[in-house]
């Protein structure tokens, strides 16, 4: 039997950057399991196969079987020193690894494997085994936001130009802001020319952070995988994923972060709409007006196929295929038409009149209730008489129930040339249209039009309804005739006195009336919407659009670390029925672990993550079939717009065979994203000693309130058998709840908050996120030590050996490891930044934080000798 052959290439040197090459040596497996003491002694030959330059030891391992002292020869003098028993370590994974299958392959790249072997409490030996890899969506998934974004504002500016003409002063906003999102749009474009041309390493090292073209680009993201192999137990898992903190480094943190730079904004609004002559609309309108733009935009089309379809089964005769037609199409219609029964539509509408050239408005005898008292001197100024941000007209002296004192309607003209012009009081006291600084109500507005418009929609579906119940009712007589007709008497019936014969012609009219109807109050609410919009935009100049940027930035790393969580998370459990079932019932909960502190510029990036975070509520995930195997067609695609993205995840055809019904059907996923964070370090100390901590301590309240939330959701749909079993049995209840008691418990670093998120989030199938500025010291002791914890409390790790383990991984090159070489700057420098190794002692500074006094002698003696290095 042939048996498969090993190649062993030694090397000199301490880091694989600088080793030089030996020799090497082959074996076969068969000869190893023949060999007496289970071992070989091999001759080391160099790369010419002449010379013999040493030899080299190989043993057979059996798991459970070796004692302590058989690992003496399978150890470095280093790792001796250290206690450390690094196995193996590679840069490259095999095919046939569990990690490293072809699927996993065309999103996750370049794995960095290390092997270990630890004592367990009973003396047998578990082996670990890590695994980093980078992973293509670090900027796969920018790109295509780019694209998405560059995309949307052009139908923005687009929409803004179909508004048609307006008078001079919205014009000149208009292309304000027109300008603006055309500025936006260039930056775009170059930022994503610059980012096709990249080629390398599919992550960004820290030290690019500082550069424009990558701003994007989530830092150092990267997944980290813990295989845990022990005798007589099945073999566990367990995935982080480490990224830097989803900020916008580039633009810096001089103003706060997005929470801030968001609330301040605002405040602001309100006097920026007094200056620009714009009614203030909140962000819920804002979110409501971009709602009612996708809602018509996206039924629209899928109305007129519905009812194109009707006509196709009317002209097949098929009443199955009839009635099924006709309940989609009610269906749809009937939510067009809700969506557009809002008063922000019917406010927009008005105020869109009223920024019209020569905007004549015809006021209803209609009052308002309550209103006393009037005089001439009430009258608007032309600036406000031309903006649409007007409020309900004061009607003094006349209630609901008194007539007004005659019908003739009153005329008020838009300045088209900005002259002055005085409008005419109506004799039943009510006056023209007033502005202020909320969406006004408008009863004396002529609504008429409007509402037989919309009407007209619902009206027009009933006729559509109607005519399909009469020929369904004529149905059964035509196939309930006893006798046989002749061919030519059937027809001159058909043709003279069966009118219901071609319901193809007795449909069509209805249904081309159905659908201009849809189409005339899509033009009138699109149109409406936009100015919406664009009011909102005008309000906004300059800040609104820079802190729209500043929002794509930070929400882009967010995407690309939650889309390679999801896909890294969907991968692991395409064999777990229970976690398929879960993922399509309820949806994950994305669980991020932030160690910013809360002091200085780290401030601001907590404040862009929040956010950042936050926004990825709107984002759902779909699982589709792929066209092909190939690695290119395996790539997630970003689809949608900013108030609401959809990732769709492609599978292999037969992977996505396996799937759920319902996933397979293209139900939308759910993620649920929380945030805590415990800040670690000595600036940390300094803000817990001296400045505010408020900002952590709501972020970590508010999430933990979505994080209950979503368990009691889970507990209600999916049972506890989807959930995957633990050694620890504590029960989840009691777990949530004692991390409630953390959140609100005033105590300095508290990690335990951090450490309960964790084992939480694991316990509910969910994806871990690990983070600081760069993800690299404090993410990498972070991973390390939870890591070991989970040795410890899942697979009985010998107590002894948690402090050998801690050091063997901490002693090892940590998230840097990967060399970063890009095409611009090949050399070391990055490197050096990159691969330092990180130190097996974490914790002398910490020792300081102990008592204040050894820290203030610290930074004494720190800023001493930073004076004595620069004098």
């Amino acid at each position: 039997m042939n048996m498969a052959r090993a190649y062993c290439p030694c090397f000199h040197g301490r880091r694989r950057t600088e080793s030089s090459f030996l020799g090497s040596a082959t074996f076969s497996v068969s000869e190893l399991l023949r060999s007496k003491d289970d071992q070989l002694t091999l001759n080391l030959r160099s790369s010419d196969g002449v010379l013999a330059v040493g030899t080299v030891l190989v043993s057979r391992v059996n798991m459970g079987e070796m004692e302590e002292g058989d690992m003496d020869h399978i150890t470095a003098d280093v790792q001796q020193a250290q206690k450390c028993t690094l196995v193996c370590e590679s840069s490259q994974g095999t095919p046939n690894d569990k990690d490293n299958s072809p699927l996993t392959g065309a999103v996750f790249k370049n794995p960095v494997c290390k092997v270990y072997k630890f004592q367990t409490v009973d003396c047998k030996w578990m082996l670990v085994r890590e695994q980093m890899e980078e992973c293509t969506l670090s900027f796969s998934i920018p790109r295509q936001l780019l694209h998405l974004y560059i995309q949307e504002d052009m139908r923005r500016i687009q929409e803004l130009r179909d508004l048609g003409e307006l008078s001079p002063h919205w014009d000149n906003l208009r292309k304000e802001v027109i300008g603006r999102y055309g500025q936006v749009i260039a930056a775009y474009q170059e930022t994503l020319a610059e980012l096709n041309k990249i080629t390398g390493p599919s992550f960004k090292p820290s030290c690019s952070k500082a550069q424009r073209y990558l701003e994007f680009i989530p830092i150092n993201l990267h997944t980290q995988r813990m295989r845990v192999m022990c005798p007589r137990q099945t073999d566990a898992f367990y995935d982080v994923i480490t990224v830097g903190a989803p900020a916008a480094h580039f633009q810096g943190f001089k103003g706060g972060g997005l929470q801030r730079l968001l609330s301040r904004h605002e405040a602001e609004k309100k006097s920026f709409s007094t200056a620009y002559q714009c009614i203030y609309y909140s962000p819920e309108h804002t979110a409501k007006a971009q709602e009612v733009l996708h809602s018509v935009g996206h039924l629209q089309p899928l109305i007129s196929g519905l009812a194109d379809q009707l006509l196709q089964a009317a002209q097949q005769h098929s009443m199955a295929g009839l009635r099924e037609a006709l309940k989609t199409l009610a269906g749809k219609t009937e939510q067009f038409v809700h969506a557009l029964k809002d008063e922000l539509v019917k406010s927009a509408l008005l105020a869109l009149h009223a920024a019209q050239p020569g905007y004549v408005t015809k006021n209803q005898n209609q009052t308002l209730p309550g209103h006393q008292g009037h005089s001439h001197q009430d009258h608007p100024s032309p600036s406000q008489r031309g903006q649409q941000g007007q409020s309900p007209p004061q009607n003094p002296g006349h209630s609901p129930g008194q007539p007004s004192a005659t019908d003739s309607p009153v005329v008020v003209c838009n300045n088209v040339d900005g002259g002055s012009q005085t409008a005419p009081i109506r004799e039943d006291g009510q006056t023209p249209l007033k502005r202020q600084d909320s969406i006004p109500c408008h009863k004396e507005y002529d609504e008429e039009e409007w509402d037989r418009v919309w009407a007209d929609v619902a009206k027009s579906l009933n006729c559509v309804i109607a005519m399909v119940d009469k020929l369904q009712e004529q149905e059964p007589i035509n196939n309930n005739q006893e006798q046989p007709i002749p061919k030519q008497v059937l027809a001159d019936v058909i043709t003279s006195h069966n009118p219901e014969g071609d319901w193809r012609e007795q449909l069509c009219p209805l249904v081309v009336r159905l659908k201009e109807c849809v189409a005339e109050v899509v033009v009138r609410a699109r149109r409406a919407m936009t100015f919406v919009l664009l009011q909102e935009a005008a309000c906004s100049i300059p800040q609104g659009l820079f802190l729209k940027q500043r929002r794509d930035v930070v929400f882009s790393q967010a995407l690309a670390a939650l889309a390679c969580g999801f896909v890294m998370r969907l991968y692991a459990g395409m064999e777990d029925k229970g976690f398929l079932r879960q993922l399509h019932l309820v949806g994950l909960v994305a669980q991020f672990e932030s160690l910013l502190s809360t002091y200085s510029e780290e401030i601001g990036m907590l404040e862009d993550m929040e956010v950042g975070i936050s926004d990825l509520h709107r984002v759902a995930f779909k699982i589709t079939q792929a066209k092909t195997d190939d690695p290119c067609d395996l790539q997630p695609v970003v689809i949608g717009r900013r108030d609401h993205y959809t990732v769709e995840v492609p599978l292999p055809r037969l992977a996505f065979q396996t799937l759920p019904h319902e996933i397979k059907e293209g139900k939308a996923l759910q993620v649920y994203p929380v945030l805590f964070n415990v800040g670690i370090n000595e600036q940390q100390t300094i803000a817990d000693r001296f400045g505010d901590i408020s900002l952590q301590e709501r972020i970590n309240q508010r999430n933990f309130e979505i994080l209950d939330s979503y368990y009691k959701s889970l507990s209600d749909k999916v049972p506890s058998e989807c959930l995957p079993c633990f050694q620890t049995q504590t029960d989840l209840k009691d777990l949530l709840g004692t991390l409630g008691q953390n959140v609100v418990t005033k105590k300095r670093k508290n990690v335990e908050i951090l450490w309960l998120a964790g084992t939480i989030c694991r316990r509910l199938n969910g994806i871990r996120f690990t983070s600081c500025k760069s993800a690299k010291d404090r993410t990498s002791m972070s991973v390390t030590l939870e890591q070991c914890a989970l040795l410890r409390d899942e697979h009985q790790l010998n107590k002894d050996y948690f402090t050998r383990a801690l050091d063997c991984m901490r002693s090892r090159l940590t998230q840097g490891e990967v060399v970063c070489q890009w095409d611009s700057d090949p050399e070391a420098a990055c490197s050096v930044a990159e691969n330092k190794p990180a130190s097996r002692h974490f914790y002398p500074i910490a020792l300081l934080l102990v008592s204040s006094h050894l820290l203030v002698v610290w930074l004494i003696l720190s800023l001493v000798f930073l004076l004595a290095k620069y004098q």
